[in-house]
């Protein structure tokens, strides 16, 4: 008697830099806290499993010079995770810009995008909503969406996220 096999998921995380991605990559892989991750420098991968889902996540940076990589990732992906900074008021406009130049190429269409809206314990920081409406992402209608307040560090909201992805991806 077999038990349910396993099924591959190719997950893009993206964001601008600094805003929590490899810090959720890395707590969803061992749910524990990492202590301090340097900057992604171009992108690294962490493959892990939960439930029936062996996840492969390509961990991108988020920096200016390496934003151009994002886009050889997507034909390869079954679900994107954009993760906002929370706090970073300043940039917002400027995380809007690359998740709406992200989302109109044909590659990722029709994948699930997750928005995490990171660092919510910080003060000052936007709620999910604010963070949702500053994004735009009332405007997606070609694919499936959610997003969801975490906390990078505690792990909050990532069980969630996670979840969500796993029962809206395609393959």
């Amino acid at each position: 008697m077999g038990g349910q096999s396993s099924r591959p998921l190719n997950v893009l995380v993206v964001g601008l830099d600094n805003s929590g991605k490899s810090t959720i990559v890395n707590r969803m892989k061992t749910t524990q806290t990492t202590g301090e991750i340097p900057p992604t420098p171009g992108f690294q991968v962490e493959k892990f499993k939960k439930g029936h889902v062996d996840f492969t996540m390509f961990d991108m940076s988020g920096a200016g010079k390496y934003r151009n990589l994002w886009e050889f990732y997507y034909r390869n992906c079954q679900a994107v995770i954009f993760v906002a900074d929370s706090s970073d008021k300043i940039r917002m406009c400027v995380a809007k810009n690359e998740l709406d130049t992200m989302l109109t190429s044909q590659d990722l269409k029709p994948v699930p995008l997750l928005v995490f809206a990171n660092k919510m314990d910080l003060p000052g920081a936007l709620n999910y909503i604010q963070v949702s409406e500053a994004l735009g992402l009332s405007a997606i209608t070609d694919r499936p969406w959610n997003i969801i307040a975490s906390n990078a560090l505690e792990g909050s909201g990532l069980d969630e996220g996670v979840d969500w992805i796993s029962t809206r991806t395609i393959n």
